[in-house]
């Protein structure tokens, strides 16, 4: 089991089963419970002044509660010391915080359908006026505008570009 010591200072040193501990004007403790035995002794600020000392821990101001700090203290100083039984494994690797896109499938559509019309008039080099989708479909306005944005933009990830004819009208086009 291992031994930890603080001192006046506030550092805390870990020490293995058979390793020398020196004497001095150092507190020791073997388990949280006596660290906890310890820390009613000490003012709160002291737990805030130890847990700051600590490498590698996000600096606080004050905990909740003594038995809070004791508990993320105890818990942060196990790494001082690596026990002989603990077992020999590598940590888990971490998972990929993205997950690989899929490939984009080409812009398929049944031959005849809606969707096929609207792709085919939209690839033409003049692009296709808002009225001459609606009258190709049947839809209204805001449902060919819908379809343009949702479908061939957010779904088939197609560009589109916007644009108004030498009339003023409002005109798509495939961007490519």
């Amino acid at each position: 089991m291992a031994t930890f010591t603080i001192d006046s200072e506030n550092s805390i040193t870990g020490y293995g089963p058979g390793e020398a501990i020196p004497d001095g004007n150092t507190e020791r403790f073997t388990t949280e419970s006596e660290l906890a035995e310890l820390a009613t002794q000490w003012p709160t600020t002291r737990l805030v002044e130890v847990w700051n000392s600590v490498a590698g821990l996000t600096r606080v101001r004050k905990f909740t509660s003594r038995k809070t700090a004791v508990a993320r203290l105890w818990k942060a100083i196990q790494s001082l010391v690596s026990s002989p039984d603990a077992p020999d494994v590598a940590p888990k690797a971490a998972r990929p915080g993205k997950r690989a896109s899929r490939k984009s499938k080409a812009h398929t559509a049944r031959d005849g359908s809606k969707k096929a019309d609207i792709i085919r008039l939209l690839e033409r080099a003049k692009g296709a006026t808002l009225a001459e989708l609606m009258t190709a479909t049947g839809w209204q306005a805001h449902s060919v505008r819908g379809f343009i944005s949702g479908t061939l933009g957010k779904r088939l990830k197609m560009k589109i570009d916007s644009f108004r004819t030498e009339k003023g009208d409002r005109a798509y086009r495939v961007k490519g």
